[in-house]
């Protein structure tokens, strides 16, 4: 005979762990159907920061534990502090939403099965580049409650969808599958199943971390500066980082390796 027991609200809802130059960060609130609290919140700034303070991480991956990335706020406990204009985020901490405060300059990999709905789809919108599994579901369902995204949906998924996709999700609030945001470019890789999510995108983020993490920062920064400022303010930072990565020892390394056809080993200086 077995006991189910309902896991503490005092454990950790966030798991981090080191995977060479990667962090996995997985959502662990599997019981509350990865509900984002206050305190889930604040744990997965904690972990956004101690990832983008340590130099020796180059990508992070967040997926999920347990069969849904997250069902969206938990309302109870979030919706008060959000009425009352209080801050989710301790000044410091990254804000993995990068809408105010401290802002990522390292990329993000998103990996999502099961349901994904409103702060979910927004830190899919939030992270770089995302993988899914067959059965995602995918959705900003804040108007048939009565309010409206507020961590980023309404000023970066017409971006990356295009107006009309976004009006069409953000006006009804209908649910869509991954297939539907693959086809519009929320989700960048399928997986096959559920089961090969985390491999597939610790692969991908395995990838990122292999290149030279200077140029994957600067890449990340200017592209990011083209969606915030527009191409004039890229376009006049470009040279001089570009310049910027020429002197350092990852480009002659990169050089080096690319002489020998050998796989460049990159430090990061």
């Amino acid at each position: 005979m077995s006991l189910t027991t309902t896991p503490s609200e005092d454990a950790p809802r966030v798991r981090v762990e080191r995977h060479g130059h990667v962090l996995h960060i997985g959502l662990d609130r599997a019981h509350k159907l990865n509900a984002f609290d206050r305190v889930m919140l604040r744990e997965l700034a904690e972990a956004m920061t101690t990832y983008e303070e340590d130099a020796d991480l180059r990508c992070a991956l967040l997926y999920p534990v347990g069969p849904n990335f997250t069902s969206g706020l938990d309302l109870a406990d979030v919706g008060p502090a959000v009425a009352a204009g209080e801050a989710l985020f301790p000044h410091g901490l990254v804000d993995p939403f990068g809408l105010t405060g401290r802002a990522r300059t390292k990329p993000l990999v998103h990996a999502a099965r099961g349901w994904c709905l409103t702060i979910g789809t927004e830190l899919a919108l939030a992270s770089d580049v995302c993988v899914a599994s067959p059965g995602t579901r995918y959705g900003q369902i804040e108007v048939t409650r009565g309010i409206m995204p507020f961590g980023g949906a309404t000023i970066r998924l017409p971006q990356v969808i295009g107006w009309h996709n976004a009006m069409r999700y953000l006006l009804t609030g209908d649910v869509f599958d991954a297939a539907e945001a693959h086809r519009v470019g929320l989700v960048q890789e399928l997986t096959a199943s559920d089961d090969d999510l985390v491999e597939r995108a610790a692969a991908l983020a395995d990838r990122i971390a292999s290149r030279a993490p200077l140029a994957v920062q600067a890449s990340l920064a200017s592209s990011r500066l083209a969606m915030l400022e527009g191409t004039k303010a890229a376009a006049d930072a470009m040279v001089d980082a570009a310049r910027g990565l020429m002197a350092t020892e990852d480009a002659a390394e990169g050089m080096r390796s690319f002489v020998e056809r050998r796989d460049a080993e990159f430090e990061g200086r």
